[in-house]
């Protein structure tokens, strides 16, 4: 008998009238705000302006949708273009699939054609999105929660996750991998917040070690799913991802750090530019002042000699 676990929504939608809120679309929405408010704020701490992150999203965030989408299709073509399946639930994303390799993939091909619209380098763009990536990420993996999918082994610890029957899933209790990867990108995100105030990290090495931290965790969750996917020399096609990911993100951080140490001094010169024009136009406020305080006082001046010499004139006569 389970005496504690996880219950899971008896659906992932809820009608308000004609409209269906779905828990998954949901989810991935509160996390793309988060990511943009979070990453607009490391922005203007690094010395852009406000809105070039939300600005660039707007190019970032289509790409990665299509991406992760890609992604999820090609990887696992079988649920969707086997004998028995309708190709038409491909495009049916609120249905849930959506692989992040190929979001991130596909939305830095986005975030650089914004980068190069507004002058600025994507590596610093990058650097200041990285942990509200992960925090996206830690919100995204609830919308499995509501579709009741992506879960682990079997298993009757108190945390368990109690999983209904329905298509493609027995009833049971099994390890909640989606809470665990959550709770891991909650930590991934506190980790780069952490080591890039210690170690000023720049041209791109925030979000590498983003990348890699992510996929260090992603590996063995990964391998405690249960869910249908290819094998390659009998590990899961998404560990062999994460691996080799993780590899070529610590490699980014190693070379980078030679080749372009420190951090970059300035990430949007177009903001530059606007501080040094306010700054300017206040200094010819406060001289515009000055001259005017001046004027006034020699005015002053030129008033009181006459003054007493009238004074003085109607005394002596």
């Amino acid at each position: 008998m389970d005496l504690a676990y996880i219950p899971s929504p008896s659906t992932g939608v809820i009608d308000l009238g004609p409209i269906p809120l779905r828990g998954y679309a949901f989810c991935i929405i509160i996390g793309v705000f988060v990511a943009v408010w979070f990453g607009n704020k490391r922005w203007i701490a690094r010395g852009g302006r406000a809105g070039t992150v939300a600005d660039i999203a707007v190019w970032a965030v289509p790409f990665g949708l299509v991406g992760g989408r890609l992604y999820h299709v090609i990887t696992d073509y079988q649920l969707y273009f086997s004998d028995g399946e309708n190709w038409v639930d491909a495009f049916k994303i609120w249905q849930g699939g959506l692989g992040i390799w190929g979001a991130i993939a596909l939305g830095a091909v986005g975030a650089w054609i914004g980068c190069r619209r507004r002058g600025i380098p994507l590596p610093a763009w990058a650097d200041a999105l990285a942990p509200g990536i992960a925090f996206a990420q830690a919100i995204g993996r609830w919308g499995n929660w509501f579709n009741q999918e992506l879960y682990g082994k079997p298993t009757d610890l108190p945390w368990a996750l109690k999983i209904s029957e329905g298509p493609n899933r027995v009833a049971g209790t099994y390890h909640p991998t989606f809470l665990y990867e959550s709770l891991w990108c909650v930590g991934v995100a506190l980790l780069v917040i952490w080591a890039d105030r210690r170690f000023k990290l720049g041209h791109g090495r925030a979000f590498a070690l983003y990348v890699a931290a992510y996929c260090t965790g992603r590996a063995w969750i990964e391998y405690m799913r249960v869910d249908e996917a290819h094998h390659i020399l009998g590990l899961r096609l998404n560990v062999w991802t994460a691996v080799i990911v993780f590899v070529l993100a610590v490699t980014y951080i190693v070379i980078s750090a030679k080749v372009r140490p420190g951090r970059e001094e300035v990430v949007e010169p177009g903001a530059v530019e606007a501080a040094e024009a306010a700054e300017g136009a206040k200094d010819a406020d406060s001289g515009s002042a000055s001259d005017a305080d001046g004027d006034a006082g020699r005015e002053d001046e030129a008033r009181a000699p006459g003054k007493n010499g009238t004074a003085e004139a109607a005394k002596n006569g």
